[in-house]
């Protein structure tokens, strides 16, 4: 018997990068995980909605500290200074003595909502000079003064705010649930301009859930109207938008060398387009949606999906690189999925019991965050409850 087919097929299973990753560490908290981790000097600062803030050593993922508000935490941190700022669903903006774990001030806004189901996320804080930007489901997009907590200026939406803002050349740039897009004079809080999103049958308001990519003087954001969208940063006046017609587009798009690159909600594909005219270069299928946004690291683009898995794909091509799958994941699939990774017969995603399916969905370790890479490790939060470290 000639034994060296079969070595050779071994040693690709275990050294074929697609097959298996080796993980640096997990830590696990008490709740889901969508927040999405900021890394500071050697701590990793991420929220649970188990309602806290932890701060975890970066080489060991040993908890050094951790800050109880009073609501989920699905708010990813910033780190300013010496804070670290985070938004709670107790309608709080929290800034954090980034060493000792220790509160320093908190902002209170009109209050939290949830607008949906599918609203996971909730507003980042975004530093910039003197001043923290925030968003919160009262509809409001407030300036605070980052030394006291003291409010600046705020500005009035007609929608819930979850999405993050950027801040760019003196300019606040930030999407609502009432489907517009705001620029604003970040000293002032005074509108610059705005632009309305198309909407859809189902979706008529177009509401925008996260953040905008912003870059070369553009503007990039996805809608629940299927629509993409590149707007002129200094006017707001559409440049293209592409539709996609089978569901939302959640994820803040990246940019890598002249493609901008971005996951869909019900239409399971990853995307890369043309930055300078939305035409498709390439799509990847997926068995489930994508929400959190993409990294790029030596030309692959990683990426969390909603079934428990972390892919990378070559930006130019869209070949798969690398997966990580959870344990969750690979213990629960079977539940949600038949052998050809399509839903099992019975299983359906919005059914009469919408809330039973996105329960089984979560068990898989849903990742809603986006990856963080650094020294070679890539880290991210899961459903399960865990913030995963994996080498790449």
């Amino acid at each position: 018997m000639n034994r060296f087919p079969t070595l050779l097929l071994l040693a690709f299973i275990y050294t074929n990068p697609i097959a298996a990753q080796e993980m640096a560490w997990q830590f696990k908290t008490q709740d889901r995980v969508y927040s999405s981790a900021a890394i500071d000097e050697n701590l990793v600062y991420i929220g649970s909605g188990d309602q806290h803030l932890y701060a975890v050593n970066k080489k060991t993922g040993k908890e050094v500290w951790k800050y109880k508000t009073e609501g989920a935490v699905h708010s990813s941190p910033t780190v300013w200074n010496n804070l670290v700022c985070v938004g709670s669903d107790d309608g709080n903006l929290y800034a954090i003595d980034k060493t000792s774990g220790k509160l320093i001030w908190k902002f209170a806004s009109g209050g939290e909502k949830m607008y949906d189901l599918w609203d996971y996320y909730r507003s980042s804080p975004t530093g910039k000079g003197e001043t923290i930007y925030w968003g919160s489901g009262d509809g409001n997009m407030y300036a605070i003064n980052a030394q006291t907590g003291d409010l600046t200026w705020k500005y009035t939406t007609d929608g819930i705010i979850h999405a993050s803002s950027v801040v760019k050349d003196d300019k606040v740039f930030i999407g609502s649930y009432d489907g517009n897009f705001y620029c604003l004079n970040a000293n002032s809080g005074e509108l610059e301009w705005k632009f309305k999103t198309i909407g859809a049958q189902y979706f008529p308001k177009g509401e925008i859930q996260k953040a905008a990519l912003v870059k070369d003087d553009v503007v990039y954001f996805g809608s629940r109207d299927y629509n993409i969208y590149a707007l002129n940063a200094k006017t707001g006046i559409g440049i293209w938008n592409m539709r996609e017609p089978s569901g939302w587009i959640i994820a803040t798009p990246l940019e890598y060398k002249n493609n901008i690159y971005f996951g869909t909600s019900d239409a399971h594909k990853f995307y890369a387009l043309e930055k300078a005219n939305g035409t498709t270069q390439w799509t990847f299928p997926l068995h489930m949606r994508v929400y959190g946004s993409a990294i790029a690291h030596d030309d692959t683009i990683y990426f969390g999906t909603f079934d428990g898995k972390v892919m990378g794909v070559d930006y130019a091509t869209g070949k798969q690189q690398w997966e990580f799958q959870t344990k969750s994941s690979k213990a629960n699939y079977s539940a949600v999925y038949n052998a050809a990774g399509e839903f099992k017969e019975g299983f359906e995603l919005y059914g009469k019991d919408m809330m039973g399916s996105e329960k089984a969905i979560h068990a898989l370790g849903s990742i809603l965050s986006t990856p963080v890479i650094e020294n070679e490790i890539i880290y991210f939060g899961s459903s399960d409850g865990n913030i995963y470290a994996v080498k790449l």
